[in-house]
């Protein structure tokens, strides 16, 4: 792949890669930002073993996801939902609260439920694309979204 070739696909996912790891950095802007650049360089290290065999965005999300799991943005899981709430935003006060339940509640997860629940309800990615994207079976998959939805009615009582 060409340094062009791999601009323009980074620029078409850039949004979706972003999106992404701000929904697994828990609205942390900064983590998500830190783990995106990381991200990117990886990727354009190893672009020449890309092999367009996948979606650009399947491989680009694997290594955003390895990339999140070896962050220390991976390890932070709060029990004290109160904690949370009293961490400062960068973003204006109208937005910065619109997720912040949700949030606070995907915090709570390991990082591999959060990783998995993420990749499903807000990326849209079906459980055997989540399967091939993070090295596990369909069922770890599914076992992970199951125990991350059950935390997450827990916590938002719903």
């Amino acid at each position: 792949m060409t340094r062009e070739q791999f601009i323009a696909l980074v620029k078409s996912e850039q949004e979706a890669l972003r999106g992404f790891l701000f929904a697994l950095c828990c609205g942390k802007r900064d983590d998500a930002d830190d783990i995106a650049q990381e991200t990117l360089v990886k990727a354009y290290l190893s672009s020449a073993g890309y092999r367009n065999e996948g979606k650009f965005r399947a491989w680009l999300f694997t290594i955003a996801r390895n990339t999140f799991l070896n962050h220390k943005a991976s390890t932070r899981t709060l029990d004290d939902l109160k904690a949370l709430s009293t961490m400062p935003s960068a973003a204006t006060a109208d937005s910065a609260f619109r997720h912040q339940e949700l949030y606070m509640a995907l915090a709570t997860l390991s990082p591999k439920e959060r990783s998995a629940v993420v990749m499903f309800y807000m990326s849209g990615y079906s459980i055997k694309e989540i399967a091939g994207i993070t090295s596990s079976s369909e069922d770890a998959v599914k076992k992970q979204l199951s125990r991350g939805r059950d935390n997450l009615k827990t916590i938002l009582n719903v």
